[in-house]
């Protein structure tokens, strides 16, 4: 990780989960780290217990669905650090929404954060790396299982499935459109199996026992062990890119 220090990472979806223990690392590796969420008051409080660490956390206040303020954000990136050298898209969320019973809200809501987001996002991190010179860049798009297998009786997470399905096909093209540009910026999925973060009781928001009920049935993995993968792929050799990376738990089936 000596190769990316002093240098600018975005992690979005940074105020908890994966977000929050990624940004927590990449500062500790000496990254510049910006982390951003819709309430940064979290994120705050984090830059501030790493003050003493060998990178820094600054935390910009953007919601992923609206692109106007994911420019106005990659804007204040560029005026402050220069631009973007690593994008790790993280923020991502599923409801409890049924392709039967779903509300047509809950459903474009997924697509906006899940696909659009995302896209719009990667979009703006290379438009900043080329503009720069930046050949060495990596893009992160944090996929999950769901976006390799429809799990039998799962209803509440069939049309989260299919936006991850969606960010399988986005990292493939994601990566022809950057090797057409003969660019060695390179481009990493991470799918995630059942993972105890605020992600599984946020969608069971309605259910909270729900959550309790999935947590007590299999030993899940922390947010560390995920962020564990994504510093394997940034860590990799610049001549190497890892593709993509399914990590699950050992005794749990999703």
């Amino acid at each position: 990780m000596e190769k990316w220090v002093g240098r600018v990472a975005l992690v979005t979806g940074a105020s908890a989960g994966f977000g929050e223990s990624i940004a927590k690392r990449l500062v500790e590796y000496g990254m510049k780290v910006v982390g951003c969420a819709r309430n940064i008051e979290k994120i705050q409080s984090l830059s501030e217990s790493l003050k003493d660490s060998k990178g820094s956390l600054t935390a910009i206040r953007c919601d992923i669905s609206k692109e106007d303020e994911i420019l106005a954000m990659f804007e204040k990136i560029k005026k402050d650090l220069g631009g973007v050298d690593v994008c790790i898209n993280n923020a991502g969320l599923s409801y409890n929404a049924p392709l039967l019973s779903g509300t047509t809200e809950q459903w474009r809501h997924m697509l906006d954060i899940n696909v659009l987001g995302l896209c719009i996002c990667s979009r703006e991190a290379v438009k900043s790396m080329r503009e720069r010179g930046v050949d060495d860049g990596h893009i992160v798009l944090m996929s999950s299982m769901s976006g390799h297998r429809v799990v039998p009786n799962a209803s509440h997470i069939h049309f989260y499935a299919a936006t991850k399905f969606a960010v399988k096909a986005l990292t493939e093209g994601l990566r022809n459109e950057v090797c057409a540009l003969k660019s060695h910026i390179r481009v990493t999925a991470i799918s995630p199996g059942m993972a105890k973060t605020e992600f599984v009781s946020r969608m069971w928001s309605d259910e909270p026992e729900r959550a309790d009920e999935v947590f007590s049935r299999y030993k899940a993995m922390t947010a560390d062990d995920v962020t564990d993968s994504v510093i394997y792929a940034l860590a990799a050799p610049t001549h190497v890119q890892v593709h993509d990376i399914l990590v699950r738990p050992t005794e749990c089936p999703y």
